[in-house]
């Protein structure tokens, strides 16, 4: 059939109204991808305003087994509408999985948003995704899913910087599974490696002492050293300790500031991301992305946090539009991460609600500004 004839058919099945029509327009796109002028007929003018006009609407309405053959026909295109790649990578993960491991339509913005509002599977296959681009890589790094961190290293058609390196080591003090595939990593080296050797099995050890050619005396007589320490209390000596060093305060503030400026850039920034951060226990990240939205001095939203009055913390998110019904859950997740800060226990929590009306967000922005400015006397 010539490209005129197919494009007439699509756009005939397109004017009907009826489900069964429907159906087959969205079998006959699936099917044209395999031909091999599709991109030809795809890219007609005619087509493409189909395709931007009611296309959405028909992938939304159609049985999960269209969809999931159209998600593996249209994984590697060019010409799809951007929009409706970024719906199918959202759908169900059987779905999405072709979409997020091959469109060359996900931009960076785009992954990062998988990331931030996908499930642990979509976040997985993003970090399995080939060539990931830096923002990304960070992006999954500050995460911390540990499943997803062992994705990311197992991914060795992504490039990963000497930083990148240095906190999934450090991150596998915790997670076990990152061990075996950071020492295949060709970026691995050899102080890295000596990180890894005191918390991984003898059969790793092995291959660490191979790759590098080290010196297993020496190697066993810092590993027993470590022991011993632990064994006798010494600060920061345990090898199996839960805590992970990047996440201490100057890399932990680094990455998270990178991570808002990449929401920010991606314009994903917004303040549902607040509660998500506490709720994943990032108390700095909920007052860096804060500050953020709302312009604020970051010094300012953390003495609202640590301050007595807890209307101060609600004037701040109610400038940012957060909602009144949200505000207590953050405020319960705040002192439990906070030491119980802010004070003021039930009675300033039933007054802070006063914060958010009725008045717009930039009063409620201009009376915060106002309330946490020291007076001069």
């Amino acid at each position: 059939m010539s490209v005129l004839a197919r494009t007439e058919e699509i756009l005939s099945l397109a004017r009907s109204r009826t489900p069964g029509d429907r159906d087959r327009l969205l079998v006959a796109v699936v099917d044209l991808c395999d031909v091999a002028d599709s991109a030809q007929i795809m890219s007609a003018p005619a087509v493409q305003d189909l395709l931007n006009s009611i296309f959405m609407s028909l992938v939304v309405e159609a049985e999960r087994d269209i969809r999931r053959r159209l998600a593996e026909k249209l994984a590697h295109v060019d010409w799809a509408p951007a929009a409706l790649i970024n719906v199918l990578a959202l759908d169900d993960i059987e779905i999405a999985r072709p979409i997020i491991a091959s469109s060359p339509l996900l931009d960076d913005h785009d992954l990062v948003r998988l990331l931030i509002e996908a499930t642990v599977e979509h976040q997985i296959e993003v970090a399995r995704r080939p060539r990931l681009p830096a923002t990304v890589v960070a992006a999954i790094l500050q995460q911390g899913e540990p499943t997803v961190l062992t994705a990311l290293a197992g991914n060795v058609q992504t490039a990963l910087s000497g930083d990148d390196m240095a906190m999934l080591v450090k991150a596998a003090r915790r997670v076990a599974a990152l061990r075996s595939p950071l020492i295949r990593r060709p970026e691995l080296t050899e102080d890295l490696a000596l990180q890894l050797y005191v918390w991984v099995g003898q059969a790793l050890r092995q291959a660490i002492t191979t790759r590098f050619r080290l010196d297993v005396a020496a190697l066993e007589a810092v590993l027993g050293q470590a022991v011993a320490e632990a064994h006798a209390g010494v600060p920061g000596s345990d090898p199996t300790a839960d805590a992970i060093v990047w996440q201490q305060d100057d890399e932990r503030e680094e990455m998270e500031r990178r991570l808002i400026s990449k929401l920010v850039a991606a314009g994903q920034l917004r303040p549902g991301y607040l509660l998500r951060a506490l709720r994943e226990g990032k108390l700095s990240l909920f007052a860096g992305a804060l500050a953020t939205l709302g312009d604020f001095p970051p010094e300012m939203v953390r003495r609202a946090m640590d301050g007595e009055q807890p209307e101060q913390l609600a004037l701040a998110c109610a400038a940012v539009g957060i909602d009144r019904s949200a505000f207590p859950t953050i405020l319960e997740l705040v002192r439990d991460l906070n030491g119980s800060r802010p004070g003021g226990g039930a009675e300033g929590a039933r007054r802070a609600l006063a914060a958010f009306g009725p008045f717009a967000p930039d009063l409620a922005a201009l009376a915060f500004r106002r309330t946490m400015t020291p007076r001069s006397v």
